[in-house]
């Protein structure tokens, strides 16, 4: 298989959006160009939700959800130094925060500042020892009239763009989960071209708020009220040092998109992705998970009457960092598969067991 040597044209325009938790605009304008003018329907809903609709006559429905949201921080105070202190959006390790290069987005338009901290030579040995809390950082844009720019509750993303590595690798900020966000809506745009061949009701739907508590899954899944669902997310790759796989699996980086197994899963739609990639060579891993998954895989599965549901992780290093690295022949076979998923599906086949 030739391998990825650049990033797709809708992935790098997913990128470089900056659409932390609540405040998704730029993901939404970046779909709102790429999908609504070959939908045969296209919604947009209370929380920013973007539902795309391909043969709304098809029987049964399928959803296919990745969140466009991403990690971003929050200006909560601002002293008369002009020093901007900052509350979370999602789940931060609090000791990767100092130090980066960050945009404040804010009603005039963007502010570049970085995140500081005391430094290290000023820190007793007891201080050097501890995670710095949130009060114990700020951000700084060089000038002390920050309250003339910048307001309370202006979101924040660290401004670290796209790059390639080596051997179809790539890192950027927010590959959780514009990887998983793209897949669903590649497919959507691949199967456009081959409406003639879909039985189904295809749904693609761009989620937003995942990040902070799988929010916008909830009422999507609810308006679209599926069949089945499919939630693409992605998952911790543990090829890397100092990751026990008997403590977490193994899921390598390039050998293909991670089927989730596991009581949030239904059995049936986990046999039948397993047996097209095996029939269609498409590279796949497999990946237990013993409870509801932290994706919106758990909502969907519990909407209304219940829905047959499915989750396809793309193997992500260093997850929820300003530096996330994917493979992106990952990113492709998920695409490729659940493509074949969605034109698979027979006229009125419900799923049921």
């Amino acid at each position: 298989m030739k391998e990825k040597t650049n990033t797709p044209d809708l992935l790098s325009k997913l990128l470089e959006a900056r659409s932390p938790s609540g405040f998704e605009f730029e993901a939404q304008a970046v779909l709102d160009k790429q999908l609504q003018p070959i939908a045969d329907d296209y919604q947009k809903d209370v929380l920013g939700n973007r539902i795309a609709i391909l043969n709304p006559k098809g029987d049964p429905t399928l959803m296919l959800a990745g969140h466009m949201d991403e990690l971003g921080l929050l200006v909560k105070y601002i002293d008369d130094n002009g020093f901007i202190y900052f509350k979370t959006i999602g789940g931060h390790d609090n000791i990767l925060i100092s130090g980066r290069r960050v945009t404040i987005l804010t009603q005039k338009g963007p502010v570049s500042g970085v995140t500081g901290k005391r430094a290290v030579h000023l820190l007793s040995s007891q201080d050097r020892k501890k995670v710095p809390e949130l009060h114990e950082m700020w951000i700084d844009i060089g000038t002390k009239e920050a309250h003339s720019l910048v307001s309370i509750g202006d979101p924040i993303i660290y401004d670290q763009g796209l790059q390639l590595l080596q051997n179809g690798r790539a890192v950027a900020r927010g590959f959780d989960n514009k990887a998983g966000c793209y897949v669903v809506c590649e497919v959507f745009k691949r199967i456009a071209k081959k409406k003639s061949s879909l039985k189904a009701k295809l749904v693609t739907v761009a989620t937003t708020q995942e990040e902070i508590g799988i929010r916008g899954a909830t009422p999507a899944s609810f308006t679209v009220n599926p069949h089945i669902g499919i939630a693409v997310d992605v998952t911790h790759a543990t090829d890397h040092p100092d990751c026990d796989n008997k403590k977490f699996g193994k899921i390598l980086l390039g050998k293909g998109p991670a089927i989730c197994v596991g009581p949030n899963i239904h059995p049936v739609i986990f046999k039948k992705l397993v047996d097209l990639a095996k029939k269609h060579k498409i590279p796949h891993q497999l990946e237990a998970d013993s409870g509801p998954t932290p994706t919106d895989a758990r909502i969907i599965q519990m909407t209304r009457q219940g829905v047959a549901t499915g989750l396809i992780s793309i193997p992500l290093r260093y997850m929820h960092t300003p530096s996330e690295v994917v493979d992106l022949n990952d990113i492709e076979n998920a695409v490729k598969l659940l493509e074949v998923f969605t034109l698979s599906l027979k006229n009125k086949e419900y799923i049921h067991w």
